[in-house]
């Protein structure tokens, strides 16, 4: 069996689990082993197994090289307590394992993680007010719209190609947005930004979109100092005093020389250890636990740096506020676990953890920025919705008020082709218009058709590939010339006068 990247997706955490179980089960060196004057046949040394299971992890494109070989030994701790493997006396349910020479082996069948039921993928509705109740005593129905003919005069000057009666319309008020709905539309838009991101149809898989708060949304994006650490409404959820002083001295030592500090040797140590045990005694990680699929899925992403950013920076907008402020001055690879880890026993949560925090360690400065084209795109949409619009008889909805959507990558081909086509449909118009117009003479006609073809002479080849196309617009009078009378061209008529002759 071979390895085979996953991707981000659901239960992306079970899907690596198997994998690696699968692949231990299938690759892993199987031979027979002498114990105390006993042989014992298919089995393994705890060593043996370090080692071939360390090897394969770091070849592994989900994992990668940077897994240790005690994090290796801690997978098979929890290989050990979940009954993937057993000891050769079929003993098994604690996490026990040492990288020593003790004799393990296969029990008949590994448990596999098994995948929750799939809920149905209906997307969250968010509710509005309703915005088609006009303002008390501002009733429309008295107001008169007039229906407008545009002529092409008009249209030249609005370059639009929609010619025709406007239908009538009226004003449409709108009612002011609360709080609510502004915290609603952050949420909304939000979970639809990640879910592009992710490139998912639905974010019920991997998230409980109602467990998402959208209050600390809204906070996580405006309420934050000059340095852009969250500030914290209730002050209470406050690191204490003493884990920020102790911070601070680890992160300055030891060139710190404003604080008073103890000079025996090993002080950083200690204190080192003060704020593990702090960060280490927490009930639930930083990456909070409903969150742990989102953090899954994005790591999926991280050969694609920029994406991986953005998806990092959107799935920390959910966070509760107080988690955020204590990941923004907690960012040491050892409190990995208390940064992120799984509910389920099962999993591979000390690499996934030690993969994402490492990624967040060289990035964190950007990560835990506000990502400012969803900050801009909210906060337009939230001034258009307060936005008195327009609305045309007969359509449910005002026509303004577009539902978010998102563009897609295309290639230079299929843009050039779009970019021709959408810039000829107008001009192909307009020589329609101008070929079809009995008002100007033939004379005029043909000036402003020779101007037209050469400005846009492909879009003139089209309506006219051919002379004879274009001859049609100008049918040739077959005038008859009068015939020549022979006599006009001599002297006018005289009568014959008689002379006389002269004789000689």
């Amino acid at each position: 069996m071979e390895p085979r990247l996953v991707g981000p997706g659901p239960y992306r955490a079970t899907r690596l689990w198997n994998e690696i179980i699968e692949l231990f089960r299938s690759g892993m060196p199987l031979r027979k082993h002498r114990c105390r004057f006993k042989s014992y046949e298919h089995c393994f040394k705890a060593s043996e197994a370090v080692d071939w299971l360390h090897e394969l992890l770091g070849c592994n494109q989900n994992f990668g090289p940077e897994v240790t070989r005690n994090q290796t030994v801690k997978l098979l701790k929890k290989f050990l307590k979940n009954h993937v493997i057993e000891d050769i006396k079929g003993r098994w349910g604690k996490e026990d394992f040492q990288d020593d020479g003790h004799l393990y082996r296969f029990p008949p069948s590994s448990p596999l993680k098994p995948y929750p039921k799939k809920p149905s993928c209906t997307k969250e509705v968010i509710k509005f007010p309703d915005w088609n109740e006009p303002k008390a005593g501002s009733s429309q129905e008295h107001i008169l719209v007039k229906s407008v003919t545009m002529n092409s005069e008009m249209w030249y000057k609005r370059h639009s190609i929609a010619i025709g009666e406007v239908p009538a319309c009226k004003l449409l008020y709108r009612r002011e947005l609360t709080q609510a709905n502004i915290e609603e539309i952050w949420k909304s838009m939000t979970l639809s930004r990640l879910q592009k991101i992710l490139g998912l149809d639905s974010l019920d898989e991997v998230l409980d979109t109602k467990l998402v708060n959208s209050k600390h949304i809204v906070q996580n994006a405006y309420n934050v100092n000059r340095q852009g650490i969250v500030i914290l409404e209730d002050k209470s959820k406050e690191l204490p005093h003493w884990i920020l002083s102790a911070m601070k001295c680890l992160a300055n030592w030891p060139s710190c020389s404003d604080l008073k500090q103890p000079t025996y040797s090993g002080f950083e140590r200690d204190v080192f250890k003060t704020i593990a045990d702090y960060f280490g005694q927490m009930k639930e990680p930083l990456l909070t636990f409903h969150l742990f699929d989102v953090f899954v899925s994005v790591l999926g992403l991280l050969q694609k740096h920029c994406k991986v950013v953005e998806a990092l920076q959107t799935s920390c907008l959910l966070l509760p506020p107080e988690n955020r402020k204590k990941l923004q001055l907690l960012m040491v690879q050892a409190f990995s676990r208390c940064i992120l880890c799984s509910k389920d026993e099962m999993d591979l949560d000390e690499l996934l953890a030690a993969k994402l925090v490492s990624f967040l360690m060289d990035n964190y400065q950007e990560i835990l920025n506000i990502p400012s084209s969803l900050k801009a795109s909210i906060e337009e949409h939230v001034v258009h919705l307060q936005r008195v619009q327009i609305k045309y008889a007969g359509a449910d909805t005002d026509a303004t008020f577009p539902a978010p959507s998102f563009c897609h990558q295309i290639s230079t081909d299929e843009f050039e082709s779009q970019r021709v086509n959408v810039s000829q449909e107008p001009l192909a118009a307009l020589l329609e218009e101008i070929a079809m117009n009995k008002e100007i003479s033939a004379k005029d006609k043909k000036k402003k058709l020779k101007q037209f073809q050469k400005s846009y002479p492909e879009v003139y080849r089209i309506r006219f590939p051919t002379p004879e196309a274009e001859a049609v617009l100008f049918p040739e009078k077959n005038k008859q010339k009068p015939p020549i009378l022979m006599w006009a061209l001599k002297k006018p008529f005289q009568p014959f006068h008689r002379t006389r002759s002269f004789r000689m």
